[in-house]
């Protein structure tokens, strides 16, 4: 388990790299008056993880931000472990850092690194960091971390090396591998996706829209087929789409009682905290769904 604090519901959204950085901070500063433990925020081809985490940390006091993921081919591990320890002299106790392998076509298409054995790079990453050489006013050891994880050995290494895992795009079914996998005390803190609609053919039709981008990558794909996926139920639904099987495995669509069950399901399985991704049209409508959620999952 980790020693950061998170609560056992916090938020996890794409949406800050869509509105300016002041509104951003505004939102978290929402979500955090809302209660919510954490915000989680990925890092692909928009803003700085370790800056946005500065400024989101400025604009707010006691909600806790977290990286997921800050993407190891972004920067070398002296600059992530040194990063990390000016966010935490300057915030103590809030920062979370996540940190993955993100994927292929980000890592070698657009970043032009090689991506031939990311579970080694990522151990081997994991050491350099220890071994960073810091001469700056702040903490001479690391703050906490957890890995982007889905398969055992990825999973088996977050246990092994860091605080414990963040896996993305994964039904409760997958936590409860994760939590086997791990053992009782490392931390696991899944994502979860959510539309705030009862309407199966609008929330699916939203969920499948969302859903469209991970389902060409194949971490995602390998590890819905080790969870008993077929591969019609990544492209053989309408249009070649997913499967309502799956669309409703990945993302819980209805009330917010149905979504709070659902996030029930992922912590009876042995999550410690969720990281709830409203699906919406927009950002406000987004904000808007966790202002909705909020006394549904966190009373």
């Amino acid at each position: 388990m980790g020693n950061i604090e998170l609560g056992r519901v916090g938020i996890w959204t794409g949406i800050l790299d869509s509105v300016p950085s002041a509104q951003g901070a505004e939102f978290a500063a929402e979500a955090e008056e809302l209660g919510y433990g954490a915000i989680w925020y990925p890092e692909a081809v928009g803003r700085d993880a370790f800056v946005r985490a500065a400024l989101l940390l400025e604009g707010t006091s006691s909600i806790k931000v977290a990286t997921g993921i800050a993407n190891i081919y972004a920067r070398d591990p002296m600059t992530t472990a040194n990063a990390q320890r000016t966010i935490e002299e300057a915030f103590p106790g809030r920062f979370l850092l996540g940190l993955g392998v993100s994927h292929a076509h980000l890592v070698q298409d657009i970043r032009r690194h090689q991506y031939s054995r990311p579970l080694s790079y990522m151990r081997e990453y994991l050491v350099r960091m220890g071994e960073a050489v810091f001469f700056a006013h702040g903490p001479t050891d690391l703050g906490e971390m957890v890995l982007a994880a889905l398969g055992p050995r990825m999973l088996e290494l977050s246990a092994e090396a860091t605080a414990g895992a963040h896996p993305y795009f994964v039904p409760p079914e997958h936590t409860a591998i994760a939590r086997q996998v791990m053992g009782p005390d490392a931390a696991l803190y899944p994502e979860q996706m959510a539309v705030l609609d009862t309407d199966p053919a609008a929330a699916r039709a939203l969920a499948r829209q969302n859903m469209a981008m991970y389902l060409r990558m194949p971490n995602y794909i390998n590890n819905l087929k080790r969870l008993g996926f077929e591969q019609s139920d990544i492209d053989g639904g309408p249009g070649g789409e997913p499967s309502d099987r799956l669309v409703d495995a990945i993302v819980v669509w209805g009330t917010p009682e149905q979504v709070a069950a659902r996030v029930q399901e992922h912590l009876d399985a042995g999550a410690d905290h969720v990281g709830v991704q409203v699906l919406a049209d927009s950002p406000e409508a987004t904000v808007d769904g966790w202002r909705i959620l909020a006394p549904h999952l966190l009373g």
